[in-house]
């Protein structure tokens, strides 16, 4: 990862702040222990490694905005129209960041009319017909207590040109993106052709992955609803293993490129035996290889219990051709290839083997948020919001070292967060599983 500098953690801004913050902000912000200032930061790494390399002078280290309400804004609250889209996947939270933007903005702010585009960037193309929905504090009362999204959404890329003309048809002023890396990416494009035109069009994203996988925040929100589901399905596959004589439950979760659900889930059941993951490869065949430590396993302890997560072991699985509309490439299906390849490699050792798999993948992503995903998305909704009112575009609002910040959106999307092998978090699914750290040579 490439080092980061000051000036990869600027935020741009529309110009200057002109208008006091309204009075239920102020009010608001003088009882809960006062304003942000600008030039409130806290350090990027706040490792002591990087505090030695400062040569005493931490000032110059790269640091990071903190989020939160200032005491001037750049938008007029009651001249300000406001918009949210829903991109990518479901995912846990979508409806109650929808609500907190909605609630910050007419409550707090004063902005009286915020629309929900529906289903995705197709409703920046007129081609497709869709039409917006007045959203008030009365319509999304109680939407944090359903799955899914009110504005539907999509995936796959649409015309910029055609999505910010859209945008100026429509008066929009600051859009809010609810979605991951690929509709923050689509967010920076639409950012870049808004500062093209030198409009004062606000940009500001809020980072949706149910995998966990954006950069440079601790975690998206959506990631510990989605986690604690899966839970379900572990301890089932567990219940089912132990139900039966060689008895396996195996069970495929999210995670494309990163196994931070899979990891997650059997740290937080303590129920599996084995946790695949994109990060670490591993080999079916050989006396280390993953059939012959689950052979080990059944002789020890009857039955076993192997999460996998939907990216692991490509090198092993046939392909599929293709890609997805966002652009990710398909996945070849590891669930069911283990599945069909144990079965095979028993029955032709004479072993019996009663495996039960379970794919629990969208039924972990509609559901409703938990209490504790609940709050945080309350608190990103309204950080987006906060930051937006002053004119600073081009980013995401997020969490790092606990703290809420702001970050571009050129920053986060370059690349994938991943599960570090050599970390903190594999070392402990290694050792709550007790599988060896190498699964093959």
């Amino acid at each position: 990862m490439p080092t980061i500098t000051t000036s990869d953690l600027i935020i741009a801004t529309l110009g200057p702040c002109q208008h006091p913050a309204p009075g239920m902000a102020r009010d608001l912000a003088t009882e809960a222990g006062g304003w942000v200032s600008d030039d409130q930061k806290i350090l990027f790494d706040d490792t002591a490694e990087a505090l030695a390399s400062a040569a005493g002078d931490p000032g110059g280290l790269p640091m990071v905005e903190l989020a939160g309400p200032r005491r001037r804004i750049f938008f007029e609250p009651a001249k300000t129209t406001c918009a949210i889209v829903t991109c990518g996947g479901l995912c846990p939270g979508i409806n109650d960041v929808i609500r907190a933007i909605v609630m910050q903005a007419h409550e707090v702010y004063g902005v009286h009319r915020v629309l929900g585009l529906r289903y995705g960037y197709e409703s920046l193309n007129p081609a497709y017909g869709h039409q917006p929905l007045d959203l008030t504090p009365d319509n999304v009362a109680t939407i944090h207590n359903l799955g899914g999204t009110i504005l539907g959404s999509s995936r796959g890329n649409q015309d910029v040109p055609t999505m910010v003309d859209s945008l100026v048809a429509m008066g929009i002023d600051i859009l809010f993106v609810i979605g991951g890396d690929g509709s923050q990416k689509g967010a920076l494009a639409i950012h870049h052709e808004v500062g093209r035109r030198g409009l004062p069009v606000a940009v500001v994203g809020v980072p949706k992955t149910i995998d966990n996988d954006l950069l440079h925040i601790d975690r998206s929100f959506g990631y510990l609803t989605a986690f604690s589901a899966a839970c379900h399905a572990v301890n089932g596959a567990s219940c089912e293993a132990a139900g039966a004589r060689n008895g396996v439950g195996l069970v495929k979760l999210m995670g494309r490129d990163s196994g931070f659900i899979a990891c997650g889930a059997a740290l937080a059941t303590s129920a599996a035996d084995f946790v695949l993951i994109p990060e670490v490869p591993f080999k079916l065949e050989g006396g280390d290889g993953l059939i012959a430590e689950l052979k080990r396993r059944l002789a020890a302890h009857g039955h076993a219990t192997i999460v996998a997560a939907e990216g692991a072991g490509q090198d092993l699985c046939a392909a599929a051709e293709g890609t997805d509309r966002s652009g990710n490439r398909h996945k070849g299906d590891i669930g069911l290839y283990l599945k069909e390849i144990l079965a095979s490699h028993f029955k032709a050792a004479g072993i019996e083997l009663n495996l039960k798999y379970i794919d629990p993948s969208y039924l972990i992503r509609s559901v409703p948020a938990t209490p504790v995903d609940s709050v945080f998305c309350l608190h990103l909704g309204a950080a987006a919001v906060h930051a937006a009112m002053t004119g600073r575009t081009g980013m995401v609002v997020g969490t790092r070292h606990n703290r809420h910040v702001h970050l571009p959106m050129q920053l986060v999307t370059q690349g994938r967060r991943k599960v570090d092998p050599q970390g903190p978090q594999w070392r402990s699914v290694l050792e709550t599983t007790g599988q060896p750290a190498i699964l093959g040579d």
